[in-house]
């Protein structure tokens, strides 16, 4: 696999606070070889990350998932635009210091199998992402796809009352986002992250969460609007995941 097709796959925390929304967002997760998700996370810790901030890439988070049997490592990343990016993987992928690390880690063999990538907007109800002060936490990221035409109400239905709900139920909203139109399954697609306290805590929110009167009303109202379910069939995913010793969110 070349450097280029490594990096590009399958197509200042402080600072992001203050953005717009109309920031673009990269979602990547990689796939490590066996035995090198290690090696993996030692090249970001030193050296990736440097250099995509001196090519004007922000890194949000890193994390890795509790239970991780494919080696995954998923990351985001913003930029103030797709030309942006496409300007700053350019000079990331061309840089001699990148060469140099991207070889030396490669000696005994290359790292990564596989990338996806998906570029992302936040939801106009998301909040910034930002970092969540001390303490130990467990990251969700979870990924619905909607029933046909109904991404716009289910999106309505998080703006107007799934986010504060979450919120009473002990749960801390991240971020929320759309893929981008010129991304698959932009039309159908909502990924977000949510923080909680741990695994056991967040089941036991969702359960709170699922018997809320509130809740009930709101998901009920909101499919009888729609004429049935906003997802799919088996279309809601769930990872629990942990933030990396490196990651600036944590």
């Amino acid at each position: 696999m070349t450097i280029a097709a490594m990096i590009l796959g399958t197509i200042g925390l402080s600072a992001i606070a203050d953005e717009k929304p109309t920031r673009v967002y990269e979602m990547r997760t990689y796939y490590a070889n066996e035995g090198k998700l290690d090696a993996l996370h030692a090249r970001f810790r030193d050296h990736t990350m440097k250099l995509f901030e001196k090519h004007g890439i922000t890194n949000v988070g890193y994390w890795t998932p509790v239970e991780n049997p494919d080696n995954k490592l998923i990351y985001v990343l913003s930029f103030p635009s797709r030309e942006a990016a496409k300007k700053s993987w350019g000079g990331f992928i061309g840089d001699a210091d990148w060469k140099k690390a991207y070889k030396e880690s490669e000696k005994n063999g290359s790292l990564v199998k596989k990338i996806e990538s998906v570029y992302m907007q936040l939801t106009d109800y998301s909040p910034q992402p930002k970092k969540l002060g001390d303490g130990e936490r467990v990251f969700e990221l979870r990924v619905y796809t909607a029933s046909k035409g109904n991404l716009d109400n289910l999106n309505a239905r998080f703006r107007n009352h799934t986010l504060k709900l979450f919120e009473k139920h002990g749960m801390t909203n991240f971020a929320y986002w759309t893929p981008t139109a010129d991304q698959k399954n932009a039309a159908d697609t909502l990924i977000y992250i949510l923080a909680h306290k741990s695994v056991d805590a967040a089941k036991a929110s969702f359960g709170a969460f699922r018997q809320d009167p509130d809740w009930l009303a709101a998901r009920k109202a909101s499919e009888e609007k729609a004429g049935g379910s906003l997802t799919v069939k088996d279309g809601v995913k769930s990872t629990f995941m942990k933030a990396t010793d490196y990651s600036p969110i944590k």
